[in-house]
């Protein structure tokens, strides 16, 4: 997907008179890919070219590369090849010339101007600078000294467009083997990219042809199916079956088991059945992997029968990889059903059959949830010890803690009993879901809950664009995005320590860089701000990202801005170029369709998916659905549970089991992804209200119970 960068930048830089040569419109184009972006920047180009102002070399840089970009070689060139700019971004400069002159046919040109930009280049232009470079001399005819420049690249970032152009400099100067082993590289591990058609047909042409072997076709056809390519992966076994590979029965097992998931993937379930039966018909292995698929098949339409499938599988293959995550799912799907005491029954048949699964510390919290279902309290607390003991350092481990407590409540134990550890709760993971809850548990006994951070979030002192950031800026002045994106990302790899972090983590918070702050903090900062408490660096874990259109909207649409920095917070940590693989765009991550239904309430023309990037129409169109959200559920988990997983599956579970109370109700959220989504968001909503509410004001209280949802509202 492309990326861009900036939106924070272009805030504070279009905050002084003068400070931008391209006009706003100009850049917000550019920033989206809008079909006038480059009539745009031309026009700003010829008008400051016809004024003669000074910024008309950086004007040209831009116009340039958006020529390029459209495939306009020649215009690229003429603009690209006047161009004078400041130092910043000479190194850029004469990497666009490089492509200009490359894509004119001008391998010579190119290389010189490659070199021009190695000269001063910075360390993320140079890598990319080096490697054109060694493809522009190779196209040039001097493979001897294109040979050594991508040896070096391709080392660096072994990526499929490398590894063909070091396939081609090995096979210049006469390096078969090392030819070969790149062509093999490409065609097995990027089957679905163009190059790996090019490196099969280059090997089929060397003397003697290499042939694949069968593992390796169904390495190809694997790799395919993975990319979503599953009839070219059907392909690709077929090719393998006219070669006559498959000969064993073990062989024609491990052909069956691939072609069954490929030909489900086109829908075309009774062949696959067909297929799945020759499968398990094969090794152990083999078997048991196609028991797996018949039966992951199954959740999709029953559960009792994916349960009998799961045992099956279990109880048939003990020994194979399988089994262990079949015995898991038997117990999940006890408790999905409601057989609260078989899954108990079953996750300790699995904890003793499966020692040393990755799954266990889940298993054991699932197995002392089905306890907690049966008011076997316990039994429940006895599991819980045994999940935080044996694994310290789960992710489990707060949830664990506090139903140990919430168990003894269940019992009626007295205050004194429950108090310390709902306490010990808050003080240990104060950042999480669990703390919420027992906050609210502590109030409920009339008891003032512990102070999870002592102080809110305070960006680290600093003023001004520190050093490493003056040429993001000047990237960002001049319409690059992508390559400033490029710049903070080489700066953010270099970090080796806290204190470097924080220091870079505040530079970006200042420059309204909340994405980069962010990743920068998770990355180096998490033990400071979680452990330590420390304020500076939980500011770039909770910024006020974009403050003024989130207020702004969040009023407009009369709901929290605290629960749309929430959202956007678990959405796309702040990052506006975020596209998810279901196309979900920008900071509140609004896919197409929910924004045509949104711009039609609003009685507005539709957005183009490009403009979903933009943050201020993100936050506008997440604060309305947000909005609506609320209003029809009333309760933020539902919206958020809604926001995730849409109306209708909220709807579901609510009257499913909405008696429950919101602990239980949360864990009973059938799908992984929404329960971990709701926690996520729920902690991270009354984070933000203690950190940036109103201080003198009463605490923002989460109700234990839920609303019935409007029978009428939002459904999209």
């Amino acid at each position: 997907m492309r990326r861009w960068t900036g939106w924070g930048l272009l805030a504070v830089m279009t905050s002084g008179a003068g400070a931008w040569a391209q006009s706003a419109p100009t850049l917000e184009s550019v920033r989206l890919h809008r079909a006038d972006a480059r009539t745009l920047a031309q026009k700003d180009f010829r008008e400051c070219e016809a004024r003669r102002c000074a910024d008309a070399g950086r004007m040209a840089l831009l116009a340039g590369t958006l020529a390029l970009a459209d495939g306009d070689v020649n215009e690229a060139r003429t603009l690209l090849t006047g161009a004078s700019v400041a130092e910043p971004l000479r190194p850029y400069l004469a990497y666009y010339q490089g492509q200009a002159h490359f894509y004119a046919g001008d391998a010579a040109a190119a290389a010189a101007a490659f070199a021009r930009a190695l000269e001063k280049a910075p360390p993320g232009l140079a890598s990319r600078a080096r490697a054109r470079r060694g493809e522009a001399l190779l196209a040039a005819g001097k493979a001897k000294e294109a040979a050594p420049l991508l040896e070096a690249a391709a080392t660096a970032e072994p990526s499929v467009e490398l590894l063909f152009q070091r396939a081609e400099a090995r096979g210049a100067v006469g390096n078969a083997v090392g030819q070969r082993a790149d062509l093999r590289a490409v065609a097995l591990r990027f089957p679905a990219h163009p190059y790996a058609d090019e490196a099969l047909a280059a090997l089929n042409a060397l003397k003697p042809p290499p042939r694949l072997t069968l593992p390796e076709h169904l390495q190809r056809a694997r790799g395919l199916l993975d990319a979503g390519a599953a009839t070219r992966a059907l392909d690709e076994l077929d090719a393998l079956t006219a070669a006559k590979l498959a000969r064993t029965k073990v062989d024609l097992a491990r052909v069956a088991l691939v072609r069954a998931q490929a030909l489900y993937a086109t829908g075309k379930k009774k062949e696959a059945q067909e297929a799945l039966a020759v499968a398990r018909k094969g090794p152990p292995g083999v078997a048991a992997e196609a028991a797996f698929v018949t039966a992951r098949r199954a959740l999709k339409e029953d559960n009792a029968t994916a349960r009998k499938l799961m045992v099956a599988l279990e109880k048939d293959f003990p020994q194979e990889g399988p089994a262990d995550e079949a015995g898991f799912f038997v117990g999940w799907l006890d408790l999905q059903m409601g057989h609260f005491e078989d899954a108990v029954k079953s996750f300790t048949a699995f904890d003793q059959r499966h020692a040393r699964s990755r799954r266990r510390d889940e298993a054991l919290w699932y197995r002392a949830f089905a306890h907690l279902r049966l008011a076997q309290y316990a039994q429940a607390r006895e599991v819980l010890d045994t999940l935080v003991s044996a694994f310290p350092k789960s992710s489990l481990v707060p949830q664990a803690r506090y139903w140990k407590a919430r168990s003894h409540a269940l019992e009626g134990a007295p205050a004194d009993v429950l108090a310390p550890g709902y306490a010990t709760v808050i003080t240990g993971s104060p950042n999480s879901y669990y703390a919420l809850l027992a906050t609210e548990r502590l109030r409920e006994l009339g008891q003032e809950p512990p102070t999870g951070f002592p102080e809110a979030p305070r960006p680290p002192s600093g003023e001004g664009v520190p050093p490493e950031l003056q040429r993001v800026v000047a990237l960002t002045q001049a319409g690059l995005f992508r390559d400033a994106d490029e710049e903070v990302r080489s700066h953010t790899a270099r970090i080796r320590d806290s204190e470097q972090a924080l220091a870079f983590a505040g530079a970006l918070l200042r420059l309204g860089e909340f994405g980069s702050a962010h990743a920068v903090a998770a990355r180096h900062l998490w033990g400071r701000a979680f452990g330590a408490r420390a304020p500076d660096a939980l500011a770039a874990f909770y910024p006020r990202a974009f403050e003024s259109a989130v207020k702004s909207e969040a009023s407009r649409y009369e709901v929290s801005p605290f629960l749309v920095w929430a959202i956007m917070r678990r959405e796309s940590a702040f990052r506006p170029e975020v596209a998810s693989a279901a196309d979900a765009r920008g900071l509140m991550q609004v896919i197409p369709p929910t924004a045509r239904a949104i711009a039609k309430k609003l009685a507005e023309p539709e957005p183009a998916p490009a403009e979903l990037f933009s943050p201020s129409l993100s936050i506008r169109y997440g604060s309305w659905y947000l909005s609506q959200l609320m209003k029809r559920f009333a309760h933020p988990a539902l919206a958020a549970a809604a926001y995730n997983a849409g109306p209708d599956s909220a709807i579901k579970w609510v009257k499913d089991k909405g008696s429950l109370p919101l602990d239980l109700f949360v864990e009973e959220i059938p799908f992984r992804e929404t329960r971990g989504y709701v926690k996520q968001v729920l902690a991270d909503l009354y984070l933000y209200q203690s950190f940036y509410g109103e201080k003198e004001a009463a605490p923002h209280r989460l109700s234990l119970t839920l609303p019935a949802p409007a029978t009428d509202g939002v459904g999209f």
